[in-house]
């Protein structure tokens, strides 16, 4: 990982969420999702009985390509995660393992 300096500069000079495609339209078709998707939808999760698994509290983009991606706005490219799941899936995506 990164040093607690070298993450706050990363953190800075990253564009703000709506710049990034995720305003007003993103939170209200993200929370229609997880409405019909409460359950963590990731390889982890996948594995275990329903109410086994996190509950979701975001969206992801399987292609990992956000709201301004093509298919950014496509519910095949979605899976509810839980904070912590999506956070390090993310991590892997950007930092690698």
């Amino acid at each position: 990982g990164r040093c607690a300096p070298c993450q706050a500069k990363a953190r800075a000079a990253r564009p703000q969420p709506s710049r990034r495609g995720y305003g007003r339209a993103w939170r209200k078709a993200s929370a229609e999702y997880l409405q019909t998707h409460p359950y963590c939808e990731c390889e982890e999760c996948e594995a275990k009985p329903q109410l086994q698994r996190d509950l979701a509290t975001e969206v992801d983009h399987i292609d990992g390509l956000g709201p301004l991606g093509p298919r950014g706005f496509d519910p095949s490219n979605w899976q509810a995660m839980s904070k912590r799941h999506h956070s390090r899936k993310t991590a892997i995506e950007t930092f690698g393992s």
